[in-house]
């Protein structure tokens, strides 16, 4: 899976690869190996693996793998709806592909012009649908849950309507920005 992700206003070249139970994850170039185990809903557990740097004085080192460990918990932000990342203590605002904003753009009065379209917001493969055509929701009510990189995403309705068309099943993969549901 290719990403482009904006941490802070620079812009990052992100390739994530399956290898067994871990993941092989390139940032501009550079490969590291990480263990991903998820602790609740919003929060993962990192290993990564890097090689020990060289050593500017003596030459290269023995090639060592060097294991940094890292708690990172996700939360967006409800009123700029942007993805905010906490590694430790370090919050990061973090947006994937370009997206500003994870949903569409909600007037003061929680409506807003035209159907409301739920996409995937990264790749990955719907693990529930939780909701049927011709059923009423309510705003903030999950909708479908997505599976990308070991983490369940719930994407949830941002105002009240009913459902008026389900594009994707369950077990079925999806690239980023799919539409999945739509809300009239």
């Amino acid at each position: 899976m290719q990403y482009e992700v904006d941490i802070g206003g620079r812009r990052r070249q992100v390739v994530v690869e399956r290898m067994g139970d871990d993941f092989a994850v390139t940032v501009d170039g550079h490969t590291r190996q990480v263990d991903a185990a998820r602790i609740d809903a919003d929060t993962l557990s990192l290993v990564v693996d890097t090689v020990s740097p060289m050593d500017a004085n003596r030459g290269p080192r023995d090639p060592r793998l060097v294991r940094h460990g890292y708690e990172v918990r996700f939360a967006r932000d409800p009123v700029g709806g942007q993805l905010m990342v906490h590694v430790g203590a370090v919050p990061m605002a973090v947006t994937l592909n370009g997206r500003r904003r994870w949903g569409r753009k909600v007037q003061g009065d929680g409506s807003s012009s035209g159907p409301q379209r739920i996409t995937a917001p990264m790749p990955g493969k719907v693990v529930r649908l939780l909701v049927k055509a011709g059923e009423a929701v309510a705003a903030r009510q999950p909708l479908v849950v997505v599976e990308a990189m070991k983490m369940e995403n719930e994407l949830r309705a941002s105002r009240d309507g009913t459902v008026t068309g389900i594009h994707a099943r369950e077990g079925m993969s999806v690239d980023a920005g799919a539409l999945l549901i739509v809300i009239q």
